[in-house]
C-alpha cells in the first residue's frame, strides 16, 4: 500500500523529535517534551485535512471503530447495520461493544445498499457501520437520507478510502462520527494507529475520555485528573504519531499518484467489452487505491485474475479471500471466542452460520481488482499496461 512505499527521511525527522524528549507518552510532561506534541499536531493537521472540526489520534482503526460505537451510545443487544464485504476489525467491534452485527447486502459500489439497509432495519437497530470500500464511496446521498429518515447514527468506517471525496466532500464526514486506520497496509501508516473524527464537542469530549480510561484530560497533573466516565486504554503514542504526522503531509502527492496510475490502467480496461467498471459515485473523488471491475460470470472473473497474476501484477479476487468477505469468516460464523461474547445473552443474534447473501455474492463472484501503487515510473506503467494488455487478451480469447 501507498504510505509504506514512501518511508524516508521526514518520517525519521518526526520519530527522532520524540526520541530525543524521551516522552512517548502523549499527554502530559509539559516541561520535559520541549513543546513537542506529534499526537496533537496530527489531530490539528487531521481535522484540517478533512474539514472536520475534531479528530483524535488512537492506538488502531479498529479501536477507532470501537471508540465510535461508544460515543454513538451502542451497547448490549443493539444491532448495528454491517456489510459482508470488509475486513472483519469493524464487525469484532461491534461484538465487543455488546452490539449485534446485521448483515446487509452491498451494491456495484462495493458498499452497503441503500435498499438492503433499509430492509434491515427492525426496532433494535441503533446505527448503520458503512465501509468506504478500496478508495471510493457508497450512494452518499441516499444513505445518509435512509438514517435520516429512520433515526439512525451513521458511523462512516472510511479508512480503506482515506483521501477520497464525495462532491467535494472528505469521506469521513458524512456520519456522525467516523474511523481510520493507519496500520502497515493503510493509505498512510504509522505500522500502527487509528483516529476518530467528528463535528459535534460533545462526541469529541466522550471520545477522548473513553480512549484513556476515562480521564477529562484538565490541567498537568494526570494523577488529580477527574474520570468522568469509564473507558478503555485505545491510546495512541507518540511514536506512531509522529509516524503518521510525516505520512499526512505526503497524502495529497500519494492521492495524485494513484490516480495518474488508476487512470492508465484504466484505458487499457477500456479496451475489452466485457469488462465494466465498479460503479464510483463520484469519479472525481475516487482516491484510487485500487482499480475495480466486473467480468460477466464468475468464471470469467476467476480466468482474468489468474491471468493478471501470472503476470505479476497485484490483483485481488475477495470472493475467495479469507480476511475480507464473509464466507470465510468460520470463527463469526460459530462464534468462536475465547470468553462469553454478550452476544450470547440476547435474544436477537442473527444466524451467522447460515448467513446468505445472494445479491452479494452475486457481484463479489464477478469482481476483479488491481491494486495501484505511488512508485510506478512511467516506463513501469507502460510496461504493466501491455502486461495488462496481454493477460485480458489471453483470459477473454480476444
Amino acid at each position: 500500500m501507498a504510505g509504506t512505499e514512501l518511508f524516508g527521511a521526514e518520517e525519521k525527522k518526526e520519530v527522532m523529535d520524540v526520541l530525543e524528549t524521551g516522552i512517548l507518552f502523549r499527554y502530559n510532561h509539559d516541561d520535559q517534551r520541549k513543546n513537542i506534541w506529534k499526537a496533537k499536531t496530527f489531530e490539528q493537521e487531521f481535522a484540517k485535512y478533512l474539514g472536520s472540526k475534531h479528530a483524535h489520534f488512537c492506538s488502531s482503526g479498529t479501536a477507532a471503530d470501537a471508540i465510535s460505537l461508544a460515543v454513538s451510545g451502542i451497547g448490549v443487544g443493539d444491532e448495528v447495520i454491517v456489510p459482508p464485504y470488509t475486513f472483519v476489525a469493524p464487525i469484532e467491534a461491534v461484538l465487543m461493544a455488546g452490539g449485534v452485527p446485521v448483515f446487509a447486502d452491498i451494491d456495484e459500489t462495493l458498499c452497503l445498499s441503500p435498499e438492503a439497509i433499509e430492509k434491515a432495519i427492525t426496532p433494535k437497530t441503533k446505527a448503520v457501520l458503512l465501509i468506504q470500500v478500496f478508495g471510493s464511496m457508497g450512494l452518499m446521498d441516499e444513505i445518509v437520507e435512509v438514517c435520516k429518515k429512520h433515526n439512525l447514527k451513521l458511523i462512516e468506517d472510511a479508512a480503506p478510502a482515506l483521501g477520497g471525496s464525495y462532491k467535494g466532500k472528505m469521506l469521513g464526514t458524512f456520519g456522525d462520527v467516523s474511523a481510520f486506520s493507519f496500520d502497515f497496509y493503510k493509505i498512510i501508516t504509522a505500522g500502527e494507529g487509528g483516529a476518530v473524527a467528528m463535528n459535534s464537542d460533545e462526541l469529541f469530549e466522550k471520545a477522548h475520555m473513553y480512549a484513556d480510561h476515562g480521564h477529562d484530560h484538565i490541567g498537568n497533573n494526570r494523577g488529580a485528573e477527574q474520570h468522568p466516565i469509564l473507558g478503555f486504554n485505545f491510546r495512541g503514542s507518540e511514536l506512531h504519531a509522529a509516524v503518521a504526522l510525516a505520512q499526512l503531509r505526503k497524502l495529497p502527492y500519494i492521492i495524485e499518484q494513484q490516480r495518474k496510475n488508476q487512470a492508465a490502467l484504466k484505458e487499457v480496461l477500456g479496451e475489452f467489452d466485457e469488462i465494466r467498471l465498479r460503479e464510483v459515485p463520484d469519479p472525481e473523488g475516487d482516491s484510487a487505491t485500487f482499480l475495480s471491475f466486473f467480468l460477466p460470470d464468475a468464471t470469467k472473473a476467476r480466468s482474468v485474475f489468474d491471468a493478471i497474476q501470472a503476470q505479476g501484477i497485484g490483483s485481488a479476487y475477495w470472493y475467495q479471500n479469507n480476511f475480507h468477505y464473509h464466507r470465510q469468516w468460520e470463527h463469526l460464523k460459530k462464534l468462536k471466542s475465547i470468553y462469553p461474547l454478550p452476544l450470547t445473552a440476547v435474544d436477537n443474534v442473527p444466524d451467522y452460520e447460515n448467513l446468505s447473501l445472494p445479491a452479494t455474492d452475486a457481484i463479489m463472484e464477478r469482481l476483479v481488482m488491481i491494486q495501484i501503487m505511488v512508485n510506478w515510473s512511467d516506463e513501469k506503467v507502460k510496461e504493466l499496461q501491455a502486461k495488462l494488455r496481454t493477460a485480458l487478451q489471453s483470459a477473454l480469447n480476444k
